[in-house]
């Protein structure tokens, strides 16, 4: 049975400094598959190469069977790979409802945008109450919860999450952490990107460690949580 993606001996270069170098996984339907490291390891490479905004120097990327490599960023959505960038980037003029929208301008089915605008104020109950509130307005976390909710809005058959928990307070953190749980149980299958090695981790079904643009380890969620070299390197125990 073919994995929903498969990413074979993937190569992305910055000019002459190559970012990353020859890394292989695949993601099957309905997992939470995981990328863990350091800062400048290619985690954040990685993803923009997979949702077409990044040309690879080499290896294959493919969805559903099929290769992505050369087809542009919003054929890439099209296909239902959906990507919530680290940083946000949400539009902080436009009101949560409009962003929102943004995510959905593929699709002409209004119904079903209407439906999926609802599901995302049920997901996070503090949009729906704030939804004519510019984006600008909220804070870090809602932010992230706009960003997440947006992204859905395309109906993803593949929702990549880049560092969802950056910046976020413990309390936000673990709200956005119960999310992807939720997705997931709700049949969403995700890659993530976490600084919070235990976080990520305990919620993956399965996960890769990158290290200088390699992946030097990779397993369950839970064996790597368990693993002497991970718990020393990444979640600070001595």
């Amino acid at each position: 049975m073919t994995a929903l993606l498969e990413v074979e001996d993937l190569r992305v270069a910055y000019g002459k400094i190559e970012a990353v170098k020859g890394i292989s996984f695949t993601v099957e339907t309905g997992q939470v598959v995981t990328l863990i490291g350091t800062n400048g390891a290619g985690k954040t490479t990685t993803l923009r190469t997979l949702s077409g905004l990044l040309k690879p120097l080499g290896g294959r990327i493919l969805f559903e069977g099929k290769p992505l490599t050369n087809i542009p960023a919003h054929k890439i959505v099209s296909l239902g790979l959906a990507h919530s960038p680290e940083g946000r980037h949400i539009f902080p003029r436009l009101t949560i409802t409009e962003n929102l929208l943004l995510g959905a301008y593929l699709r002409s089915d209004k119904a079903g945008i209407e439906k999926d605008v609802q599901r995302a104020y049920d997901l996070f109950p503090i949009l729906g109450e704030r939804r004519k509130q510019a984006a600008g307005t909220l804070s870090g976390g809602e932010q992230q919860m706009l960003a997440m909710g947006r992204a859905l809005m395309s109906q993803p058959k593949l929702l990549m999450l880049d560092e969802p928990s950056m910046g976020l307070s413990p309390i936000m953190m673990q709200k956005i952490m119960e999310t992807i749980v939720e997705l997931r149980a709700s049949g969403t299958t995700i890659l993530l990107v976490e600084q919070n090695a235990q976080a990520a981790l305990s919620l993956a079904d399965q996960g890769h460690v990158m290290e200088i643009g390699k992946i030097v380890l990779s397993g369950t969620g839970a064996d790597l949580l368990h693993d002497e070299s991970v718990r020393k390197a990444y979640l600070g125990e001595d």
